[in-house]
């Protein structure tokens, strides 16, 4: 089984012809947090096509979903004609459904498909929604997975023709190599069920019982993260409160894009506590910035990283081995400098300058499909 992404990053990107320099792409994606100062990965694709000379159209950033799924038919309808390629984001749940509509729209119209694989629940939604992902897939001129994880799990549902994993700017998270580190640990994430946000005070409960508070080294989370309304921040906190580390626990709610940078590098080690995933860019995130990475062995993730080389993974919803593995990154000697040298190294992998051209060569690969029409 093919555990890593390197294999497909690191092959050669054919060179684009002048004619094909150029480029009209519609891009369907949920671009509505951009309202709140955070630009999505589909919002940075779109700001890089545009900045390389492309003609981006997105939809849609509407906050209500039931506006946002409408602007994107409209969008689909009005922008069929006038386009070479349309990107299409495709979720699982109820969000599939908006794949399939404006995907239909498009196609009928002759223009060219590019679906993109997000979310780690996808394999899931496909195995009990079998018939509709295939037809989907049958329609698309190009599948891409962000994860090796998806390309494997999706494949057989129709072929998917590339892995090109969500990217980050690395220049924008300043390094600091962490030689050694302290019990100092962060969270960042939206606080949702799927993301076990519960764990991360029954680590610390576990990691400060060694390093208890007033020690000189004392255990402290910080948890970064908007509240999605379904009781996860408030059953957080209360298991703080029983386990009696709430005073170690920092609830920071949501912070602007910019800033992720500066609040994750006051942390030595950075645990992500998922129950489900694919390719977290908070994880590439952490690493950028030089942090040692624990994290639990869902979906994608054993993809993305490899264990004892530039994280440290742990089975899900394990607050001993999680906490275990934090200790191991404070205590063993040169763990730490080792995680958090080549953690930096795989963040570069992921760099825009390397991801863009793939994206460029594969929508100028497929205007060509519709060229020819």
């Amino acid at each position: 089984m093919v555990r890593t992404l390197e294999r497909r990053l690191d092959v050669e990107v054919p060179a684009r012809t002048e004619a094909a320099a150029r480029a009209r792409v519609l891009i369907v994606a949920d671009f509505s947090a951009s309202k709140l100062g955070n630009a999505s990965v589909a919002e940075q694709l779109a700001a890089k096509l545009r900045a390389a000379g492309d003609d981006v159209i997105t939809t849609s950033d509407q906050t209500n979903r039931l506006m946002r799924v409408s602007d994107m038919v409209v969008s689909a309808l009005r922008h069929r004609h006038a386009v070479d390629v349309a990107i299409i984001d495709v979720y699982s749940g109820a969000a599939f459904r908006w794949a399939e509509w404006t995907t239909s729209i498009l196609r009928s119209a002759g223009t060219p498909v590019i679906h993109v694989l997000r979310g780690g629940n996808l394999p899931r939604f496909a195995a009990a929604n079998p018939d509709r992902v295939r037809r989907l897939f049958a329609l698309s001129n190009a599948v891409v997975a962000l994860s090796g994880f998806l390309y494997e799990e999706m494949a057989p549902y129709g072929p998917v023709a590339e892995v090109i994993p969500n990217p980050l700017e690395a220049s924008a998270y300043p390094y600091t190599r962490r030689a050694t580190a302290t019990p100092e640990m962060v969270w960042l994430r939206s606080f949702n069920a799927i993301y076990n946000p519960t764990l991360g005070p029954r680590v610390l409960a576990e990691v400060a019982s060694v390093y208890p508070a007033g020690s000189p080294v004392g255990a402290r989370l910080t948890m970064i993260g908007s509240d999605q309304g379904d009781g996860s921040l408030q059953s957080t906190e209360a298991v703080a409160n029983e386990l009696g580390v709430r005073d170690q626990l920092v609830l920071k709610g949501r912070v602007p894009k910019a800033e992720v940078p500066q609040h994750l590098s006051k942390a030595d080690v950075f645990i992500n506590t998922t129950d489900v995933d694919n390719v977290p860019i908070t994880v590439l995130e952490a690493m950028a910035c030089g942090l040692c990475v624990v994290s639990t062995d869902v979906g994608g993730l054993p993809y993305l990283l490899a264990d004892g080389v530039d994280a440290l993974l742990v089975p899900r919803d394990d607050p001993a081995a999680m906490a275990k593995a934090v200790l191991r990154v404070v205590e063993e000697p040169g763990l730490a400098d080792r995680l958090s040298s080549n953690g930096r190294a795989k963040a570069e992998s992921f760099d825009w300058s390397r991801v863009l051209p793939r994206w460029r060569s594969l929508i100028a690969s497929v205007a060509v499909q519709g060229e020819k029409r």
